[in-house]
Parts: structure tokens; C-alpha cells; sequence
């Protein structure tokens, strides 16, 4: 029997990927989405076979019934603290009251849980929510994914392509950094999903990579000899991260204010996945550093 999976934030770019994956796999997927919502993107999700449902979060009721006769819940919910606590609570609470058994909340990133208390708030977020949710009747998994591999492309410093040049913080030159494809993400957030059960974390990474073997891979690809180079120390990073975010309280409504993106970094570099679940859940086709980076280099 085909399982029914409700996912919710199916219109943002991870969601739309879940639910592609979801239905890929045999599943059948209510897609809810906010009644303001894109209708490209509405068009979208029933084009690929999704059962789309335009509905007010903040109505408990109407929010139960999206969720009747769901096997699981999985949010790709994004935003600030209005989302990633209050609405999610909502969708979790409406989940229990419909009697779903799992719920996959929206913690695709690095994993927070090592890191101290005020050093990235939009983690501080996921934190709050996983503490409402470890007291509840339902059994939750965390996805972590590290960061998505997007970021590369970017011109962050730690890979800055106009620059031609690779960054560090610290002594961290050697420090292998968790990436992951949001296409792989998605892939194996549905294996999850249709499971019957799942532990409640679980860390995956397509390839880890530090910044001198991001060098090295690049110059294999490219020929080029990028420039690899330490920033600063980690305490001065935090303390001008700090900095930053005192001079900027609009930042604060924000969803990836400069200091934010420096939060993520800093992240990035003082935690990694103590061990990968990649092969416990679906055949997936990972996607390798060379392979990746080979799809954006010249």
C-alpha cells in the first residue's frame, strides 16, 4: 500500500525537491501550502502529482484535517522564528491531533546540537523547536545535511571564484567540511519518510571535503593554482561575527542578514558529522566533490 506523506513548505526549492523524490519512490503526497502562495508553483506541484492543499496555518482545525490519514509529516518549513517555531509547533500539533505517527521537522543543516547557545541563530531556532517536539507523542527524525553544496557557487570565502582563492579560519586548513546536494537531500529526506520507522538523527554527507583538498581538487579540474589562505583566528571570527550583528539590528528580521551568513560559516568550521548514515536509507546516487565541482567549474 502506497504511503501518504504531507509535506509542508512544498513550494521553496528543498520542498518542491522532497516532493518530486516522494512521488518518485511510490508515495503519495499532500503538498500544503499557504493560500498566498505562488501559483506557478501550485501548478508545479500538481503537474508532477502532488494533491495540493491551500490552507491557514494558524487554524488548527483546518490543519488537523490536511493531516488525516497521513503515515508521516515532513517540513521544509523556512523562515525566522515565526516559522521555524511557531508554525511548525502549529503543523506538529495538528499531526498528533490526526494521529500521524512521524514527523520530520526542517533541520537541514549542520548539526546544531554540539554547538554553544548564541552562535547561529537561525540553529537556535531549530533548537527551540526540538525541545517542544522531544516532549510530544510522535517520533521525530533530524535530517542533517551539513551545508548544501550550493554554497560553493557563491563566491563565499570559502571558495571565492572571482578571487580564485580558498579560506580558513583557524588551524583548520585540514578541517573537512560536510556538504551535501539539495537533490540528494531530497532523495533521502523521502527514503526516510517512507520508512517505517528512522532513529531520531540521522547525518549524511555527499562528500567531505576540507579547503586544502578544494585546492588541490580544483587545480586537478581547472589547472588553476587558487590561493589558500587563513582568514583569521576562530575567536576573532566569533568576536567580529559578534560585531557585526550588535551594528545591524535590522539584521534581526533577516533570514540570512551578513552576520547570519558568518554564523553559518563559523558553524561550519567547529562542527562536523560524527559519522554518516548515507547507505541506511534508499539507493542513492551520491554526488561526489570532483563530480559536483566539475558542474560549475571552467
Amino acid at each position: 500500500m502506497k504511503k501518504n506523506i504531507l509535506v509542508a513548505g512544498a513550494t521553496g526549492h528543498l520542498g518542491l525537491m522532497i516532493c518530486k523524490a516522494l512521488l518518485s519512490q511510490g508515495a503519495k503526497v499532500v503538498a500544503v501550502v499557504r493560500k498566498e502562495s505562488d501559483a506557478e508553483k501550485i501548478a508545479s506541484l500538481a503537474q508532477m502529482g502532488a494533491m495540493v492543499m491551500e490552507v491557514d496555518f494558524k487554524n488548527h482545525a483546518e490543519m488537523a484535517k490536511a493531516c488525516e490519514g497521513t503515515d508521516g509529516v515532513v517540513s521544509a518549513l523556512a523562515g525566522l522564528a515565526d516559522v521555524i517555531i511557531d508554525t511548525q509547533k502549529a503543523l506538529l500539533d495538528a499531526a498528533i491531533a490526526a494521529g500521524v505517527k512521524r514527523f520530520i521537522p526542517s533541520d537541514f543543516c549542520t548539526d546544531y546540537q554540539p554547538l554553544t547557545l548564541g552562535e547561529n541563530r537561525n540553529f537556535d531556532l531549530r533548537r527551540t523547536f526540538r525541545s517542544y517536539i522531544d516532549e510530544k507523542d510522535i517520533q521525530p527524525t533530524s535530517i542533517f545535511n551539513g551545508a548544501f553544496a550550493d554554497i560553493l557557487k557563491y563566491n563565499t570565502p570559502v571558495l571565492n571564484l572571482k578571487n580564485r582563492s580558498v579560506a580558513y579560519w583557524g588551524d583548520k586548513a585540514d578541517w573537512k567540511l560536510d556538504f551535501t546536494t539539495m537533490e540528494n537531500t531530497a532523495a533521502f529526506t523521502a527514503s526516510v519518510a517512507l520508512a517505517d520507522e528512522s532513529p531520531r538523527d540521522l547525518h549524511i554527507a555527499g562528500f567531505q571535503i576540507s579547503p586544502k583538498m578544494l585546492k588541490e581538487s580544483i587545480k586537478a579540474i581547472t589547472g588553476q593554482d587558487f590561493t589558500l589562505q587563513k582568514l583569521s583566528d576562530l575567536d576573532e571570527f566569533s568576536a567580529n561575527i559578534k560585531k557585526q550583528r550588535s551594528e545591524n539590528p535590522s539584521g534581526e528580521q533577516e533570514l540570512y542578514a551578513k552576520w547570519q551568513q558568518a554564523q553559518y560559516l563559523y558553524s561550519m568550521f567547529t562542527t562536523q558529522h560524527p559519522k554518516l548514515d548515507n547507505q541506511h536509507y534508499g539507493k542513492i546516487a551520491w554526488t561526489a566533490e570532483d563530480e559536483y565541482l566539475k558542474s560549475f567549474l571552467k
